[in-house]
Order: C-alpha cells, then sequence, then structure tokens
C-alpha cells in the first residue's frame, strides 16, 4: 500500500476530522509548553530547583520543594505514556503526507526519543545527575521543534487540492 501523499486523496470528512484532531492537540501540547515556562522559566536551572527545589537559595523568590518519589513516578509514567499515544498518532498522520522518505521517518521517529531522554533524563536529574538538566533542555527544545514541523506539514497538505 502506498501511503506517501494519501492525505491529498482523503475524503473532505476525515480531512476535516485530522484538521480538527491536530489544531486540539496543538493547543493541548502547547499550553503544556507555556505550563514548563511558569513553572521552571524554561532554562536549566529553572528545571533542577523545579524537580530538586530549592531550600538553601534564602534568596528565591517562590520556595519549591524536591518531589516526592510518587510524584516524580507518576510524572514521568503519565507524561510517558500520553506522549507516546499523542507521537504515535500525529505519525500515523505523518505518514500519509507526501514528504522525503528520510526527512518523514525522522518525523515520525524522532519524537520518541526525545519523550525518553526528556522524562527519563528528568527522573535522571532528580536521581542526583546533575548534567541531564542540560539533555532534558536540548531534547524538549527538539521535540517541541519536531512536533512544530510535523503540524505545519500536515495542516499545509490537508489544505491543498487533489
Amino acid at each position: 500500500m502506498q501511503l506517501n501523499g494519501l492525505i491529498f486523496t482523503l475524503p473532505k470528512e476525515i480531512k476535516l476530522l485530522i484538521g480538527a484532531f491536530i489544531i486540539v492537540l496543538s493547543l493541548g501540547f502547547f499550553t503544556g509548553l507555556l505550563f514548563v515556562e511558569e513553572t521552571s522559566s524554561a532554562n536549566p536551572n529553572g528545571i533542577e530547583e523545579q524537580y530538586l527545589g530549592n531550600e538553601d537559595d534564602e534568596q528565591a523568590e517562590v520556595m519549591r520543594f524536591k518531589k516526592s518519589d510518587q510524584e516524580m513516578l507518576t510524572l514521568v509514567h503519565n507524561h510517558m505514556l500520553s506522549m507516546s499515544i499523542i507521537f504515535f498518532l500525529l505519525g500515523l498522520i505523518v505518514s500519509l503526507t507526501k514528504l522525503p522518505k528520510k526527512f518523514k521517518l525522522f518525523l515520525i521517529v524522532e519524537p520518541f526519543f526525545s519523550v525518553v531522554f526528556t522524562f527519563g533524563g528528568l527522573y535522571l536529574l532528580w536521581k542526583g545527575m546533575l548534567w541531564m538538566k542540560y539533555i532534558v533542555m536540548l531534547s524538549g527544545v527538539l521535540m517541541t521543534l519536531t512536533f512544530s514541523l510535523a503540524v505545519v506539514v500536515i495542516l499545509w497538505q490537508l489544505l491543498q487540492k487533489k
């Protein structure tokens, strides 16, 4: 079965369904990024402080405490499961677009690596591997760029005529 470019031949109602899904999914994804910005200042030291606390910093504006075992396991578990489903569905839709094979494969597979590095990295950071904050930051940025690029490609191709 030839999937490359199949998105152009889908019936209008399926295109509308995919478009609505992608828009609502994007609203949820980017709202999550606003939450990250609000809670960790979206920088490596803010990420470290969010998960390891800042009790020793007498000049901190907001007092934060180290996350508990339960909080960290819940965060990693929930994010890895939900993000894997999100990127699986997004990857299925990307597979229907018309793109060069290697680029398409990158958009489909890379987010899964970023999910593992981002949320596995948060867990390792919490366990004391402080340098993981840089891996978390880099993989989070790459995940966001890949998500955004996939969304733009999908929406653009949904709007194209056969």
